[in-house]
């Protein structure tokens, strides 16, 4: 393999741009395994006591993952973030306004491979959330397994990541006087196995446990489509039925985390590594679907309010897609 290194001379803005998608490529693959390491060192030396100090910490703060979390505006606005956002670069599209007395539950497609467009928008205000969504607060949420990990758990709150659990969600749409975003990845980690330049597979039609959610708190539904999100790394071929892919599923049911085998880019080079592509990434955020709320809701309930959302997702899509690349012939692939 012929290996494309990158220029000796390239502006400054595009090495911080770099430095910052490494260290969030940095923070999402081996932060939380250093946090332990760090955790377990500190066990194993003079100052034990303060891991012990920390451990009874953890246990008297094992709710706040579930309770919205412990966010920190300045975190929030780090300037890292912006140069994150620009390696892409990174957009948030408004199509319509939401109005601040209602809990939203944003239902966001597709997963990709690490989620930028997610993180990039809803965990920093890099992209102005806040500005073009005025009164609103994100919350993204993430497997309940990493807020067990030391250290790392404090870090990821702070730019608004709660847990996944349903208790969790239910917080957060159930707030008085409205103003709260939860924001679910749809299809989940099953549906990075499946993210890769041109893929438009989506996991969504055996997922209605967010419609019920969304019934029981009357949180209205809105669609988000990001375009490019699965553009940014490459996968090794794993198709369904093969042993790569079992292999794949059967990790993810042990251990509920993914595995994807990607590959994109490194630092000096753009051959191979783990850095993503220099693409766009357009979040789109669609139109409210208005939700009654019902403490009860039967499955035709579910069933009608979950037909609607998908229309709603579809129709995003194929009103958006020739703005960002997808060619006409293209369509979204619903699947289990």
């Amino acid at each position: 393999m012929r290996i494309r290194f990158a220029p000796v001379r390239i502006p400054l803005e595009r090495r911080l741009q770099t430095l910052g998608v490494l260290q969030w490529v940095f923070s999402f693959l081996v932060l939380a395994q250093c946090c332990l390491a760090a955790f377990v060192l500190l066990l194993l030396t003079n100052y034990w006591y303060l891991a012990a100090i920390y451990a009874g910490w953890l246990y008297l703060d094992r709710e706040t993952p579930g309770r919205g979390g412990r966010r920190s505006v300045w975190i929030r606005n780090w300037p890292v973030w912006r140069y994150f956002r620009d390696y892409f670069p990174i957009t948030l599209v408004k199509t319509a306004d939401l109005d601040p007395k209602h809990n939203y539950l944003f239902g966001f497609h597709p997963h990709g491979v690490l989620v930028a467009g997610a993180f990039g928008n809803f965990c920093t205000e890099a992209t102005g959330f806040s500005r073009l969504f005025p009164g609103l607060t994100s919350y993204l949420l993430m497997l309940p397994f990493w807020f067990r990990v030391p250290f790392f758990r404090e870090y990821i709150m702070c730019g608004g990541l709660v847990s996944s659990e349903k208790y969790s969600a239910t917080y957060i749409l159930s707030q008085e006087g409205g103003g709260q975003v939860a924001v679910l990845v749809v299809g989940g980690a099953p549906e990075s196995l499946d993210a890769r330049p041109g893929a438009l597979t989506l996991r969504v039609l055996g997922r209605k446990g967010f419609i019920k959610l969304a019934l029981k708190t009357g949180a209205h539904l809105v669609p988000v489509f990001s375009f490019g999100e699965n553009e940014l790394f490459n996968q090794v071929e794993n198709p369904p039925g093969s042993l790569l892919r079992k292999v794949q599923e059967r990790l993810q049911k042990v251990m509920g985390l993914a595995l994807p085998l990607f590959h994109a880019r490194g630092v000096f080079q753009y051959s191979f590594g783990f850095l993503p592509f220099r693409n766009p990434v357009h979040t789109v955020v669609g139109k409210p679907i208005p939700v009654e709320k019902n403490c009860s809701p039967s499955r035709e309930d579910i069933e009608t309010l979950h037909k609607e959302y998908l229309d709603r997702l579809v129709g995003l899509f194929e009103d958006h897609k020739s703005k960002y690349g997808i060619e006409e012939h293209s369509h979204l692939v619903l699947i289990e």
